[in-house]
C-alpha cells in the first residue's frame, strides 16, 4: 500500500478570480474518461461531488441543504471524453483580434476592453477557462490597456478567469525610472502578475532584478517574455530567481531551440534547480516572423523543468491568423515534438493551471469542477479531430461548440451508401 494518496485541494477562489463557486448541482452522464471507463459525474458548488459507473448517480436525485431542496440538472455525454479544463497561459489581451484593424492598433480603453473581452471567451469557447493576459504598461499607453482589461476581467464574472502580467518597456537608467513607478502603480491598481521582456531593455539583468524586486515586495509571481537565446543570461536569472515565491515563468523561449545541446542541457538544469517555468508557444510566436520557433520541450522535460503551452498571439500583427486553441497546441506538442500526447495535455491543462497558480483538477470527487468535454473517446482523437466540446467552469457549463460532419452521394450508382457523421457520433 502506498504510503500517501494525492488529496485534493481545499475550496478556494483561484488568484484572479471574480465570482461564486457556481450552480447547486450538475450532472455529467455517461462521459469516457482517459483510463476507459465510462462515468457518471455529479457537480455541486463549483466542485466534483462524486464520480461513479454510469447510471449510478441517479439524475432525479435531490440535494437537501440547510434552507433548500434542489433537483440535479442532467447533462448528456455519451460519445464525450472528459478532461480537465485547460488554461491559457500567455496570451496578448490588449492586441488581440486588431489584425484586421486598419492603421495602427487602436488602445482606446473600449477597444482594448471589447478586444479582451472578444479574445477570453473564443478561449473559454475552446476550453481555456483561465486566462492569463500580458498587457504593456506605460510610454504611450499609461495604464489605460490595462485598466480596460481589468474590465473585461469583471465583465467575464462567472464565465471565466482572466488575470493581466503588467509589462513594461523599460526599468533601467533614468528612461526606466518612470517604468518602474509605472509598474509599481499597475500592481495595486490590479494586476496580479509583474513581468515584462528584459531583452528590450539596456540593461536586461538589471531589468529582472527590479521585477523581482516589485514581485517580492508585492508577493506576485513573474512572467518574463524572453527569446532565450542566450544561456549566460539564462543562467543569471535563473541564480536570481532561485527560492521566490510564488514562482517564475518564463516563455516562448524559442531561441533556447538554437543552443548547441550541451550548453542548452546545462542551463535547462539551472532553471529547473530554480524552479523556473517555460510556457512555450507551438502555434507560433509573438514578437513577428523573425523570432518563430518552440522551446525545446523534450529537453527541459528531461531536466526536470515545468513546461506549460499557450498560443500567444490571436490574430493580432504577430500572427493574423492565430486560433488561441488550446488543443491544437497540444496536438502540436505531440505530432511536431514528439511529446506524448499525455504529457502534451498537461501542458496545455495541469501544467498550465500550476503557472497560473491555479489547484490541481482531476476528475475526481473534491476537486474543482473546470472540465472539458471532447467529442471521442481517447485523448488522441480528441488531439486530433476536437471540434465538438462542452466547456463547464466552476460546476457550471459555460460554452457549446457542436460540429456535425454529413458525406453526400456523389452518384447514384446503387452502392452502400456513404457514412453519416452526426450528433451521435465521432464529430
Amino acid at each position: 500500500m502506498p504510503d500517501s494518496q494525492p488529496q485534493p485541494p481545499p475550496p478556494s477562489n483561484p488568484p484572479g478570480s471574480s465570482g461564486p463557486s457556481g450552480p447547486a448541482a450538475l450532472l455529467l452522464c455517461g462521459a469516457r474518461l482517459t483510463d476507459g471507463r465510462t462515468v457518471d459525474v455529479r457537480l455541486g458548488d463549483g466542485r466534483i461531488e462524486a464520480v461513479g459507473t454510469a447510471g449510478s448517480l441517479a439524475p432525479g436525485a435531490a440535494r437537501t441543504g440547510v434552507t433548500r431542496v434542489e433537483r440535479v440538472e442532467r447533462v448528456d455525454l455519451s460519445g464525450y471524453l472528459l478532461l480537465p479544463a485547460p488554461a491559457e497561459p500567455h496570451a496578448h489581451g490588449d492586441t488581440a483580434l486588431s489584425a484586421e484593424q486598419p492603421g495602427p492598433v487602436s488602445y482606446a480603453p473600449e477597444d482594448v476592453q471589447r478586444r479582451a473581452t472578444e479574445a477570453a471567451l473564443l478561449h473559454l469557447g475552446l476550453g481555456a477557462t483561465a486566462v492569463r493576459a500580458h498587457v504593456r504598461v506605460g510610454d504611450v499607453r499609461g495604464l489605460g490597456a490595462l485598466g480596460a482589461v481589468l474590465r473585461a476581467r469583471r465583465s467575464l464574472r462567472g464565465l471565466a478567469d482572466l488575470t493581466a502580467v503588467a509589462m513594461p518597456r523599460l526599468l533601467t537608467g533614468v528612461a526606466g525610472a518612470d517604468g518602474l513607478a509605472m509598474l509599481r502603480d499597475a500592481v495595486r491598481m490590479g494586476a496580479s502578475v509583474v513581468g515584462g521582456c528584459p531583452d528590450l531593455d539596456p540593461d536586461p539583468a538589471g531589468y529582472v532584478e527590479a521585477v523581482l524586486e516589485v514581485a517580492s515586495e508585492h508577493g506576485c509571481p513573474v512572467d518574463l517574455h524572453t527569446d532565450a537565446a542566450d544561456p549566460a543570461r539564462l543562467s543569471r536569472l535563473a541564480a536570481m530567481a532561485g527560492g521566490l515565491r510564488p514562482g517564475v515563468t518564463i516563455g516562448p523561449c524559442a531561441g533556447f531551440a538554437r543552443l548547441p545541446a550541451q550548453l542548452a542541457s546545462r542551463t535547462a538544469d539551472r532553471l529547473a534547480a530554480a524552479g523556473v517555468t517555460v510556457v512555450c508557444l507551438p502555434q507560433g510566436g509573438c514578437d513577428g516572423a523573425g523570432r518563430r520557433g518552440t522551446a525545446p520541450v523534450r529537453l527541459l522535460r528531461a531536466a526536470g523543468v515545468r513546461v506549460a503551452a499557450g498560443s500567444g498571439a490571436l490574430r493580432d500583427v504577430s500572427n493574423p491568423v492565430g486560433r488561441g486553441d488550446p488543443l491544437e497546441a497540444a496536438y502540436l506538442l505531440a505530432s511536431v515534438h514528439g511529446v506524448r500526447p499525455e504529457d502534451a495535455y498537461d501542458a496545455v491543462s495541469g501544467s498550465a493551471r500550476a503557472v497560473l497558480g491555479l489547484p490541481e483538477v482531476r476528475v475526481e470527487a473534491g476537486f474543482p469542477a473546470e472540465l472539458l468535454a471532447v467529442r471521442g473517446d481517447r485523448l488522441t482523437g480528441a488531439l486530433s479531430l476536437a471540434y465538438s466540446r462542452i466547456v463547464v467552469h466552476r460546476g457550471r457549463v459555460v460554452a457549446r461548440t457542436s460540429a456535425v460532419r454529413e458525406y453526400c452521394h456523389a452518384t447514384g450508382t446503387g452502392e452502400p451508401g456513404l457514412p453519416r457523421q452526426g450528433r451521435g457520433e465521432l464529430s
